[in-house]
């Protein structure tokens, strides 16, 4: 799940070549990531062999971005000032706890709903000030001090990379674990374990790209939430932003849910590929989109065509859910098109990243790009409320009537942001 498209205000500081550096911060992200999505499978095994109810595991999944959002809007700059290892470090060994933590999860849901909150503070400390971090070090010296933009977005993909093999190869492997390993509720956090205590190893070799700032370390505008005065940002920006994550998560865990039943003897492993199948589709789409951002070159401000193309993607692949929901009768087929719609969904979701991120770079001033970005990426992670939402809602109507609803609801966010977008064309 891409994160990091964007330039980082704070340049770095040391005085020698540090691309050797990059890949042991990269590696921190993917450790993170992959504790981040583990989850998403495992909510099939709460619900299972615990008799937690759908609703209640899906809440427990979201609590996440509950942790994750401050994780965001302070770490990032936090690490501006103190430094990006400090921050890492610490996200890295609290996801380690995080992990200790959810292994207790069959003890009771108060230990998984406290692990799901520590992962996304571990989350949004990493991807905030490790993102920053591997762009750094992907920079030679000479490039630091002219801001190459070509090496900039070299980092940028390889922090977009490193996350995304976290995001997905996480709940694969747990899925896999829980399906066919020893000790259900505690094997698919071993990996983790593992990944993050070789993370904190590497992370002790690679070189610091801030200067830490004595004086102020924790005072004003770490919490200053930027953008709200842009049009723009607010008409636009924000009422997509929860689509990105929205999308994913229905995919990852709400309609997986409800084909589980039709493949009981792998249940956990069906679950744990489609949300691997969803983070994959949107890595994939994300080149073209960048190809088509390009295009553009800010010309289709607008009618922007990645927000159409990602809102489109979303509204169709909620409605085509919405079929595969109403397909109970097809058995074990019921499965394999979720699969396939789960492609659809990741795709939106890719897109629409790539264009909120896009957007934000072109119009934040450069001292409140990483405000501006940490108030994005908070609004993306509301989405992730929706699969329990989702399952609230299942005494009120099907679970096709509801997807039908999202439908319904991804064209009105299309109309309402594509009429702010034509509103606030000329100001951008």
């Amino acid at each position: 799940m891409s994160l990091t498209d964007v330039k980082n205000p704070v340049m770095p500081t040391p005085s020698r070549p540090r691309g050797e550096g990059w890949a042991r911060a990269a590696f921190a992200l993917t450790a993170v990531g992959w504790g981040a999505n583990q989850f998403a499978p495992l909510v099939l095994l709460y619900r299972e062999r615990m008799g937690v109810s759908a609703s209640a595991a899906e809440a427990i999944f979201g609590l996440y971005a509950a942790g994750l959002v401050p994780g965001l809007l302070v770490a990032g700059p936090l690490s501006d000032r103190i430094g990006r290892r400090p921050v890492v470090v610490f996200a890295v060994a609290l996801s380690m706890v995080s992990g200790v933590v959810l292994m207790l999860g069959s003890h009771g849901l108060a230990w998984l709903s406290a692990g799901r909150v520590l992962m996304g503070i571990a989350s949004g400390a990493a991807f905030s000030a490790g993102s920053a971090w591997v762009k750094e070090l992907s920079l030679t010296e000479a490039e630091s001090k002219t801001g190459s933009r070509v090496a900039a977005g070299a980092g940028a993909r390889r922090a977009s990379i490193a996350m995304t093999a976290g995001f997905g190869l996480g709940p694969l492997i747990a899925g896999l674990s829980a399906q066919w390993g020893p000790a259900a509720f505690e094997t698919p956090y071993v990996p983790q374990l593992v990944l993050a205590a070789i993370a904190l190893w590497l992370l002790s070799q690679t070189p610091e790209t801030v200067t830490r700032r004595q004086s102020d370390v924790l005072g004003g505008g770490l919490l200053r939430l930027r953008g709200f005065s842009d049009r723009r940002f607010v008409g636009v920006i924000l009422p997509m932003a929860p689509w990105v994550f929205g999308a994913a998560t229905i995919a990852m865990v709400y309609v997986p849910g409800l084909a589980a039943g039709h493949v009981k003897g792998i249940a956990l492993a069906f679950a744990g590929t489609a949300a691997a199948t969803t983070a994959l589709a949107g890595v994939l789409i994300q080149p073209y989109a960048r190809k088509v951002s390009a295009a553009a070159d800010g010309k289709d401000t607008a009618r922007p065509r990645l927000l159409v193309l990602g809102l489109t993607l979303v509204t169709v692949g909620s409605l085509a859910e919405a079929g595969v929901a109403a397909l109970d009768r097809l058995g074990a087929w019921q499965a394999v098109l979720t699969l396939a719609v789960a492609v659809v969904m990741g795709f939106g979701y890719g897109v629409l990243m790539v264009f909120g991120l896009g957007e934000v770079q072109r119009l934040a001033p450069a001292e409140d790009l990483a405000g501006m970005t940490a108030v994005f990426q908070a609004f993306t992670y509301l989405g992730f409320a929706a699969p329990y939402l989702l399952s609230s809602l299942k005494g009120v109507a099907s679970p096709s009537a509801l997807l039908l609803g999202i439908t319904a609801l991804g064209a009105v966010t299309a109309g309402v942001t594509l009429r702010n977008a034509r509103a606030t064309a000329q100001d951008s």
